[in-house]
This record gives C-alpha cells, structure tokens and sequence, in this order.
C-alpha cells in the first residue's frame, strides 16, 4: 500500500539531522509529560526512525517503564508518510489518543515545523447509528420498533439523546464518550458493517459517525486502529483505513491471538434459525422455509457429535453444513434487490447481511480446508446448545505476505523475547530466513532446520528484520526474586494438592495479604480463596467473580493488606504499582489445555514440518503468559517483590531453562525459607 501523503522523501539511515530532530521532539514531549529521558527510550525512537528510512521490519522489545509509547509515536510523527498504529486493547487505544498524542504535540510545537494530524479508526459497531436512532431498529420480523420498555428502554432514550446532541456539535459519537449504558442498549443504537446502508443510500450519511471518523482519518498523519481493523484491512483486503504502508504494532506478543480471532467464525442451529425467521418477510416463495429446514439438520448433526476438534466431518454433518449453506444462498438470491411497498431500506440490508453471513461460514466450515481447525465449542448454560467454530490453523503465511509483504512494519512489546531470543515470535508472524540482530550485538542468523517454518519456496523470498532489545529502566535482580517452589508435586488434574494450599497460605502470611494471585482455571482460584479466607480471615480475599473487575482491583489498590485472586485477565494489562503488590503467586506453567482444538492443530502442523510442537506452540504460549504474569509485580521503580511459581517443573523439566529466561532477569532461588522471611522484612518494611 503506497501512502496518499506526498512528501519529500526520507534522509538515510544515520541520517544525523535526522536523529536530531528525533530527539529534540522526544525531549521535548517527555517534559511536556513530567516525565524522564530513558536511554532505552531514547535507542527505541532513534532505531524506528532508522527502520522507517530503511523500510525494513523491525522488533523492538521494551520492558515495562520505559515509556515505549513515546518511543515510537515521536518518529511515527516526524515520518514522511502516514503511520498506522495498532493496538490489541482498547486501553492502550484510549491512551495513546486522549494522553500521549495530545501531550507530546503540545510539548513539541516549539520543535515541529508543522503540527501532524491524528486520527482513530474503530470498527463501525463502535459508532452510534443515526438511522438506527432515527428510523427505529428492526425487530424479529423486520418491523420497525421504538425503544423497548423498563430500564432498559430507559438507557436507549439516555443514548438517542446524546448520539443526537453529538450531532448537532459535530461531536465523535462513539462508545467511548457516551453514557454509561449495558451492552444490549448499545446494540440498539449501533449497527455491525454488514448491516448499514451504505454512504450511498443512507438519508444520515453527511452526519454519520463512523463516516467522518474515516473521512478525518483520511486526512491524518497517525492513524490509531487496533489488530482486527488492521487484519481486515491489510489481510482480509477490506478497505477500513486510508492508505498507508508504515505500521506499528504495539501489544504485538498479543498479534497472532487478535489476527486469529478477527478470521474466526461461528455457526449455530439458532444464529441459522434467526436468519430464516428474518427472512420471511421478504422472501415471497418457499426459500426461508428450506433455511429453517436446513436448521434442523443441522441441530440433529451436532447432537450426535462430540465437543472438540473436528478432524473430518461426518456424513451427517458435511451434508448439514451443505444444506445450509444452499438454503442460505437460495433464500439471499430470492430477497428483493430493492424496497417493496411497506418494506425498510434497513431491516432488508440487515437480514440480507445475516443470511450472507452464514452461507459464508457454511462454505467454509463445509470446504473443510486443511488450512483451517473446525470444532464444536460447549456453550455451558446456553439455551442454543453447542455451536461450531472454525479458525485457520496458522496465520503466519498470510502475516509474511499480507501485512510484511507490503508494510513496513515495527512490532513493540514488553515480552517479544520468548526464550531469550526473538525467534519463536518471529516465526509466529511469518518472519522467518534472514534475522540482523545488530542493535543486539548478534550476528546474521538463517532459519534454523526443524524450526517448523514452511519448506523454502512455500512462501516469498526472505524477509529482512531487525531486532532490539532496549531493557528496562527497572533493577529486575535487586528489586525481585523469582521463587520456584521445587519441593511441591507436579500439578495434577484433581485440584491443587493440599501442599500447594499450605503453601499459598504461608506465602500470604509471610507476605501480610499484599498477594495477586494469578491462578490457571477459575476453580484453582476459587478453592485458594476459600482455604486463605479459612486460615487468614484477618486478610481480605477478593476472587474474580465477586464483583466486576475494575471494582476488585480499586479494593485491592485501597487495601494494601488485601489478596486479588484471578484467572486470565489478570495476567496482563492490570497496573497495580506499590505495596499493595509485593507478591505474585503463579500455580502453574500455563501451558495451553491438550485438548485445546486450535492449539493442538497448530503442534500438530509443526510436527508435520519437521518441527518440535510442544516448544514451538504450547512452551511458546507459557513462555509469553510466565513473562506477562511476571511483569505485574515491579511496575515503577520503587518496587519491590517476589514471584513465586507452584510449580516444580519450572525447576526440574528440561523445557524450564526456556521458560525462565522468558521472564524478566530476576533473582532466582528454591530456598522456602529465605523467601519467606524476605516476605516478611519486606511487609515490615511496607507497614
């Protein structure tokens, strides 16, 4: 993709004038924020002002402090071309837009000729609909309804309202800045891409939200998106952002997971039944009621097949999954191109949209392509039963050619080095042949034999990538120990083993409450809470499912003597700085479940190439997790703490020395006593 934005081209590689300006606008920005120059910082933003001159990928690893956001947006702004950022969570998003773009502007103006443009690019569901407001959302049946009653009709009037104040003041309208509202009063005022009109036929199109976010976006300098938008756009080849050929990747560990989960698909006898029902009112022969047919065999099909991974569909399910995709394309065939009498330009655009969307995922799940997993996914508590799922078994391929191919790229996060290198997370996004680690001090690598890349020729030539470890303003071996509890027994399927209990016990003691609790499965967490609140009762146990998240973590934070216990959302992204965290309990490597469908199919694909699975996939997956969990224990540099993993294989498996220099270079030790009594100078010390 060639950028819109004519300028001069960039100065080379070194260019001294260059990385001047760079670091005047960085200086400057990072006193506009109160905050501190960092040499790392400083390296990073030189470095991907030297990767966007050269047009070569790089991979920068920033640990936790270092102020990475600055560190790539200052020569994303200086650059000659318009700059893609993505991020995986709406958080960082938030961040970047309403704190460090607008800080580092204005603490830079003195030192910018010209002041860039910014932009942020949400999916469309983000945006309010005025068509939807304005016009009514389509019921069941197609028809047209006012807002429904109770509370929550009262938060739809709440939203209709302020999407309409919006308006009037060429506002944003987008979620972000509405009233606070529950996710089914949003959906009542919003519409999925599949469901809008188009600029073309929508009477609102001149006032849309989403059309003047993209209309600005198209004018923009920096233009913030996340992983999805940016995989649809770049890999999916639908235009959702102005045409650009830089990107950076922040959160980039999280890539694969995010490009992965924007290319998986569902399907379910009630999501068919729903179509079918919506059609009817606009299909005049017997299509919808083939559709609805169609669902029952497929409801009959998946009662009679086991939850899990889908090698080869049975007869019965590849002939359901046929059927419905034929009634699908037969009931989209016979709706109306145009309006009928009594009909809505809206509630026909969306049953259209719907009916489409299962006969895609039909063909696909029915092609059953090796290049995709299919599984049957339990839905526990759901009134609609199982559901089918199908995802590509690998995105690397389609990384390398798709978004590397024809970008240049920079991916930053705190944990890219898997292992100690950048290889595994190389591989991972299709990066793979020649690797220049020089800002490292390393030599030229080739692919490795039996790394489970794809055979030469499977893909394009050789990728060019760089890579940069800039450290962390943090002293990882004096202000942690990591705690490896040797003495336990292996983790077992049955339940945490009653040592593993004591032993959390003691730990919470030793360490006066001040404990975040990363645990591998909601009952793990679940039964630890119980024994400490047992044991301890004068230390107050949160749990993850007493209360919403944010309100468990604002007790925690409040609490300095207080424990947050918690399964995966935990693990990353939860800021938590001072006494109030100086232990971190982890209970076991987070390796992937052996019957994870998608993980399983993945090992499965590197052992076919030659490769070894269970360290390119599953120790890969624990690595990354261990080094997320980790980095919740020293966030500022005052910090201090002990991370303690209850489990022994970390110390005695062979794969242990992989996922330990994963983690941030702590001090290490399987010593119980010492770490207990360190636990309790340092409670001490905090009291």
């Amino acid at each position: 993709m060639t950028s819109s934005i004519s300028d001069p081209p960039a100065p080379p590689v070194g260019d001294p004038e260059r990385r001047a300006r760079v670091g005047a606008v960085l200086h400057a920005a990072v006193e506009a924020v109160g905050g501190t120059e960092r040499s790392g910082q400083v390296q990073m933003a030189e470095a991907v002002s030297d990767a966007f001159a050269r047009g070569e990928h790089l991979l920068v690893q920033a640990g936790t402090g270092t102020g990475k956001s600055l560190g790539y947006l200052v020569p994303s702004l200086l650059h000659n071309r318009r700059v893609v950022v993505a991020t995986a969570t709406l958080n960082l998003q938030h961040q970047l837009v309403e704190r460090d773009i607008p800080a580092l502007l204005d603490g830079a103006r003195t030192v910018l000729a010209q002041t860039p443009k910014h932009a942020v690019v949400k999916g469309r569901g983000n945006y309010a609909c005025l068509h939807r407001i304005r016009e009514g959302a389509p019921d069941e049946q197609g028809v047209l309804i006012e807002a429904p009653s109770g509370s929550l009709g009262e938060e739809v009037v709440t939203l209709r309202a302020w999407a309409e104040e919006e308006s009037d003041r060429s506002g944003v309208g987008d979620r972000d800045s509405a009233p606070s509202h529950t996710e089914r009063a949003w959906r009542q005022v919003s519409v999925h891409a599949r469901e809008c009109l188009g600029a073309a036929r929508c009477p609102y199109a001149q006032e849309c939200f989403a059309e003047r976010a993209r209309d600005t976006a198209a004018d923009a300098d920096l233009v913030v998106t996340n992983h999805a938008l940016l995989a649809i756009d770049a890999i999916d080849g639908v235009p959702m952002l102005p045409e650009y050929d830089t990107v950076v990747v922040d959160e980039a560990h999280e890539l694969v997971a995010r490009v992965t989960q924007a290319s998986t698909a569902e399907l379910s006898p009630p999501m068919v039944e729903r179509a079918a029902r919506r059609a009817r009112a606009f299909v005049r022969g017997r299509e919808a009621d083939d559709l609805e047919d169609a669902t029952d065999a497929l409801r009959d099909a998946l009662e009679v097949t086991p939850p899990g991974r889908i090698a080869s569909p049975t007869d019965q399910l590849a002939d359901a999954l046929i059927l419905v995709r034929d009634s699908a394309r037969a009931c989209h065939s016979a709706m109306p191109k145009e309006s009928q009498e009594g009909e809505t330009d809206a509630a026909r655009q969306q049953v259209k949209g719907l009916v489409d969307e299962v006969r895609k995922v039909a063909e696909r799940m029915a092609a059953a392509s090796e290049s995709d997993v299919l599984w049957l996914a339990e839905r526990e508590g759901s009134r609609g039963g199982n559901e089918l799922r199908i995802a590509p078994v690998d995105v690397a391929l389609t990384l390398r050619d798709k978004l590397f191919g024809e970008n240049t790229v920079v991916l930053t996060s705190a944990t890219l080095k898997l292992g100690g290198g950048f290889d595994a997370v190389a591989r991972s996004v299709g990066l793979w042949g020649s690797e220049q680690v020089g800002a490292t001090g390393g030599a030229t690598t080739a692919r490795e034999p039996g790394d489970g890349t794809p055979a030469e020729g499977a893909a394009a030539a050789d990728v060019t990538w760089d890579a940069i470890d800039v450290g962390s303003p943090f002293d990882y071996a004096k202000q942690a120990m990591l705690y490896v509890a040797r003495h336990l027994p292996p983790p077992g399927r049955d339940g945490m083993a009653e040592a593993t209990l004591d032993e959390i016990v003691d730990l919470v003691q030793a360490a006066g409450g001040r404990t975040l609790g990363l645990f591998s499965s909601r009952r793990a967490a679940e039964a630890a809470s119980e024994v400490v609140r047992e044991r301890l009762p004068e230390i107050e146990v949160l749990c993850q499912g007493d209360a919403q998240l944010p309100e468990l973590a604002r007790r925690f934070t409040e609490d300095p003597h207080a424990c947050l216990f918690g399964t995966l959302s935990l693990w990353q992204g939860v800021d938590m700085p001072g006494p109030t965290c100086q232990l971190v309990i982890i209970d076991r490597i987070p390796f992937p479940r052996p019957d994870d469908p998608l993980m399983s199919a993945r090992q499965r694909l590197v052992e076919r190439r030659g490769g070894n699975g269970f360290m390119a996939v599953a120790a890969s997956h624990a690595a990354l997790l261990l080094a997320q969990g980790a980095g919740r224990l020293i966030r500022r540099a005052d910090d201090r703490g002990v991370v303690a993993v209850l489990d022994s294989r970390l110390a005695k498996a062979r794969y242990g020395s992989f996922l330990t220099s994963s983690m941030p270079p702590m001090w290490r030790t399987v010593d119980r006593e010492l770490i207990l009594g360190a636990l309790r100078r340092l409670d001490a010390a905090a009291s």
